[in-house]
């Protein structure tokens, strides 16, 4: 089965970068996380899983990640949550299990609250980052920074500084999950690691919180990090990813 290319203009001339496999039965598409793109580990490790079962699956990158058009910094939670939506309506009908890592995990359950998919799996999941693990810690000087000069540039371990804007924290802002109980009643799936420097291993305990739907189990690797990409951080995703794509959700 070979895997489809291509790019999607999401209605103002910004192309989104997306890679298909064509199948039967229940889908997954992957969500990618904050700054990442569709060619990671999780990403290529999902591929070859649903080829190998025959099973549709899409990836895709944000604007302004990846091969997608657009500029990183122009980025929001709503932009980007928007760009899945309108990369998912286009190419992939159907049910659909949304795997979602970090930022794609908020950006999944954005999208859960749109529109039912089968289920949801978050690798680990980060709703509300911007306000609860970004915002929160930052020190006076660096808000300050921020809310003068717009944009201020974060050092990262995974690669060069990115940018963290007064727009995506704003925006943010308009799409927290976590204040209220959360109505998404389909199978959530949460894997986390407890050794994870990005988001702690609670975040993940108060979304199972949050969450009003009664199928909710948490999974936590205890020397699990952020980007769970072991062999056997990839292992325990396709074993949780199978049974949910059958009609009983596991």
């Amino acid at each position: 089965m070979k895997e489809e290319t291509g790019a999607l203009d999401r209605g103002d001339g910004i192309r989104l970068a997306w890679r298909r496999l064509a199948g039967r039965g229940v889908g997954v598409v992957f969500l990618g996380g904050f700054n990442s793109d569709m060619t990671g580990s999780k990403a290529e490790f999902l591929a070859g899983w649903c080829e190998a079962r025959g099973t549709p699956f899409l990836r895709f990158d944000y604007s302004g990640h990846g091969a997608s058009d657009g500029r990183f910094v122009d980025g929001t939670i709503g932009r980007w949550a928007d760009d899945a939506a309108c990369v998912i309506e286009a190419l992939a009908p159907g049910p659909q299990v949304l795997v979602g890592s970090s930022m794609g995990g908020w950006i999944a359950l954005l999208l859960a609250r749109r529109r039912r998919p089968r289920a949801v799996v978050g690798i680990a999941p980060a709703p509300d980052f911007t306000e609860d693990l970004i915002w929160a810690e930052f020190p006076p000087e660096v808000r300050a920074a921020i809310e003068r000069d717009g944009v201020w540039q974060r050092p990262s371990e995974y690669g060069a500084p990115y940018p963290i804007t007064r727009a995506l924290i704003e925006d943010g802002r308009d799409h927290l999950l976590l204040r209220d109980p959360l109505a998404i009643d389909v199978p959530v799936r949460i894997l986390q690691g407890q050794r994870d420097p990005d988001v702690p291993w609670r975040h993940a305990l108060r979304i199972a919180e949050a969450l009003t739907g009664a199928d909710v189990r948490v999974h936590l690797i205890k020397d699990g990090d952020h980007r769970l990409s072991r062999p056997a951080d990839l292992a325990l995703l396709g074993e949780t990813l199978a049974p949910l794509l059958f009609e009983n959700g596991g």
